[in-house]
């Protein structure tokens, strides 16, 4: 049986807080936001940024651990409403759990981040196993189409709503060693574009393409001074990313700034080579 945490946030100051800037934007006042794989990293820090700017927001992840803590560190950086649904996107059980408890409990759905995503294979692409193919095509990019079509009759009852998918830097550049889940990337690429023309004018649907950040995925990278001092030599702005650097970007393909703006991938690589 899954669980879900709903929790009314109360006004806490800290540094770097979701309520930090309340008073400074609400933009999505009245918004309904879910954001996939978000207890940590890229996925959380967009969720922290959609509550700063006024949003309700749903936070999901695999392990009931993970979202209990992910709520409560919300929930102590002051904001309105977050909410926490355990949620394994291969599961077709769990994807409709996650989309019904947040209408059930914010009322609505108004904006959708597919930010889940695996990787069980590191090597030369031609030694990785069938059974390692199924699972990232599956989970990175079918289950991400699944979810935007069981989000639909939600999306569509309030209109005017945006889906954001996270792919990766990877699927313009393959990175080293990573070929099947690079090419999973690229897959989300041309998903985005296939949606954006079949749901618009009343959804918009847009990606991102991290490059690399300071994440616990890329640790192996950041965490080894020898290792991240040559990626950053491939980097024309010096340095490695921010998770709030992707959110920011989030926010804005969410907001009536991008009103235009379907079927689109920013990249934020600082610089990287990107683009087929």
């Amino acid at each position: 049986m899954l669980r879900s945490t709903s929790l009314v946030l109360r006004p806490v100051l800290r540094k770097m807080s979701v309520s930090s800037t309340r008073g400074g934007d609400a933009k999505f006042e009245g918004k309904v936001a879910v954001v996939t794989a978000s207890t940590d990293g890229i996925g959380y820090a967009i969720a922290e940024r959609l509550l700063r700017d006024g949003a309700k927001v749903m936070v999901s992840s695999r392990k009931e651990r993970n979202v209990e803590r992910a709520v409560e560190r919300l929930r102590e950086g002051g904001g309105r409403d977050v909410g926490g649904v355990v949620c394994h996107v291969g599961k077709e059980e769990d994807r409709r759990t996650l989309l019904q408890e947040t209408v059930r409990r914010f009322g609505g759905l108004d904006i959708l981040v597919s930010n889940a995503a695996v990787n069980p294979a590191v090597g030369d692409t031609t030694t990785v196993e069938e059974s390692a193919w199924d699972k990232i095509l599956d989970v990175n990019v079918k289950c991400t189409a699944l979810l935007v079509k069981e989000a639909l009759p939600y999306l569509r009852k309030r209109g005017n709503a945006s889906i954001v998918i996270v792919s990766s830097i990877g699927g313009f550049m393959p990175f080293s060693a990573l070929g099947p889940y690079s090419t999973s990337k690229t897959a989300l690429f041309g998903l985005t574009k296939a949606l954006a023309t079949e749901l618009a004018p009343a959804i918009r649907v847009n990606c991102i393409a991290p490059g690399i950040i300071k994440t616990k995925f890329s640790s192996a990278i950041w965490q080894n001074d020898v290792i991240a001092a040559e990626a950053i030599k491939n980097i024309p702005m010096g340095r490695l990313g921010e998770a709030e650097e992707c959110a920011g970007a989030v926010a804005f393909l969410c907001s009536e700034d991008a009103s235009y703006i379907t079927g689109e991938t920013i990249v934020i690589s600082g610089g990287m080579p990107s683009r087929l």
